[in-house]
């Protein structure tokens, strides 16, 4: 839950009233005349929010016509709460989608992993459908829409939870936060999209990126099976780069499957041609998986103390949330009025990466603490080496060995360093100066003994 305000239920946001947005040749100040039309409340008074009619900006335009896209044009949205990023992609005049803009995350809450009851402050995964109803212009976290959650998957399983947003302001209690800029302009993204006379927007909200690397990193993670099955309908979008046509049945996802629509669960692919190609690139990333953990990659169990943001706003302001935005702000200024409901140390343990066997069977508040006992430990200081003393001017240029008593010989042969090839005798004569032990060739280690050198003779008296 996110205690975002609730869009007003006489707002005219519903799916059929897509007419409300009006073409954009209109401009916006028809777009004004119409708020009579979709912005009452209850008790008959018009909303004064305005934020909701902000334009795409000018930048985004010029993006959208470098691609070859337009506003007007459908969009579809991936969230990879690792990667700490949310994709937008836009369809091209040939019905593909191409990646439009990758935004960095502001926050997110919780773990890797999906939502499973209210207030666990997980960020769901799953694939999620975004309608006009959705849309909130009178957020208390600047703008917002609700993704759908929880979907009919997630309640095949009992999963609890609601309001879960994708929203500005930077602060995440199981929703995906953006800045209010960012929000501001995907919102804008989305309304025109709807404007368009698309029905839904698909949300794609994964833990990772699907790649071979994290599949073996976390190959022994207790959600994999599930991760697998998201991944069949991200590799169905990765080969098409068309909309995975998404169903659920018998608690799992099934995508792009004939006759589903009537609740029926068909096992019939719509295209044998696509379920192909997804089962040659599936065996392709298995085979790669194969050959990492061959190679060495350790299972582990990827650790937050309560979510993360992209690594492009740590050590800047919205590490933490500032309030410098009036709450009546029409254009994005900053970061939004609103109440701290990300942890205020959420961030300062970072991310850690405890092996999976140490990780097995704990829960996750002892699994926090562990993997905070784990950092603090790689965070500790090691201990100093004293360095050995320097040698002498007079012994470095001393002579040979051999050509001093005893005694003086024993304390320069424990100055030199040991050779890796000193044969036996060298090291049985050294001992333990060197640091050299004898042990590996069989033979016991042996500590030199103090030698009785000859006084010189005694000078005779005058």
């Amino acid at each position: 839950m996110c205690f975002v305000q609730r869009v007003p239920q006489g707002n005219g946001m519903k799916p059929a009233g897509l007419e409300f947005y009006g073409r954009r040749v209109l401009g916006f100040a028809a777009l004004a005349s119409m708020v009579v039309l979709a912005g009452c409340e209850q008790d008959g008074r018009l909303s004064n929010n305005s934020r909701h009619y902000v334009p795409i900006s000018a930048q985004m335009e010029a993006l959208m016509a470098e691609k070859g896209m337009n506003s007007r044009q459908p969009i579809l949205l991936r969230a990879y709460k690792k990667e700490s990023e949310l994709e937008v992609w836009k369809m091209t005049a040939s019905g593909e989608y191409k990646l439009l803009k990758t935004f960095p995350m502001c926050r997110w809450s919780g773990q890797l992993g999906p939502k499973k009851a209210e207030g666990d402050r997980q960020v769901p995964e799953g694939f999620y459908a975004i309608t006009p109803a959705q849309l909130n212009p009178n957020s208390s976290f600047y703008l917002s829409f609700n993704v759908g959650y929880p979907n009919t998957y997630d309640k095949q399983f009992g999963r609890t939870g609601s309001h879960i947003m994708v929203h500005g302001a930077c602060s995440s209690r199981g929703c995906f936060s953006m800045t209010d800029e960012q929000i501001a302009e995907i919102y804008a993204l989305t309304r025109e999209a709807f404007g368009g006379g698309q029905k839904a927007v698909q949300l794609q909200s994964l833990p990772f990126r699907m790649t071979p690397d994290n599949l073996a990193k976390y190959r022994a993670d207790e959600n994999m099976p599930f991760w697998k099955n998201l991944k069949e309908g991200t590799d169905h979008f990765d080969v098409t780069k068309r909309e995975p046509q998404v169903n659920v049945c018998n608690r799992r996802y099934v995508f792009d499957m004939a006759g589903n629509d009537g609740g029926t669960c068909s096992t019939t692919p719509a295209s044998e041609a696509v379920a192909s190609a997804v089962r040659q690139k599936n065996a392709q990333d298995e085979l790669k998986v194969a050959a990492l953990v061959q190679g060495g990659v350790k299972a582990v169990k990827r650790v937050y103390q309560d979510g993360d943001q992209h690594e492009s706003f740590k050590r800047t302001a919205y590490a933490t949330v500032a309030t410098s935005t009036p709450s009546n702000s029409a254009a994005p200024q900053g970061v939004s009025r609103v109440a701290e409901v990300s942890q205020p140390d959420a961030l300062d343990q970072g991310v850690v990466e405890v092996p999976q066997e140490a990780a097995k069977g704990l829960d996750r508040k002892t699994l926090i603490k562990r993997a905070a006992e784990l950092k603090a430990k790689e965070a500790a200081p090691v201990p100093a080496t004293p360095a050995a003393a320097p040698k002498s001017t007079a012994v470095a240029n001393a002579p040979a060995p051999k050509d001093l008593p005893n005694s003086t010989a024993t304390a320069l042969v424990a100055t030199e360093a040991p050779k890796k090839d000193q044969p036996v005798f060298y090291r049985r004569w050294l001992g333990s100066l060197g640091g050299l032990t004898a042990n590996s060739t069989g033979t016991e280690e042996v500590t030199p003994q103090a030698v009785e050198a000859p006084l010189p003779p005694k000078a005779p008296r005058r």
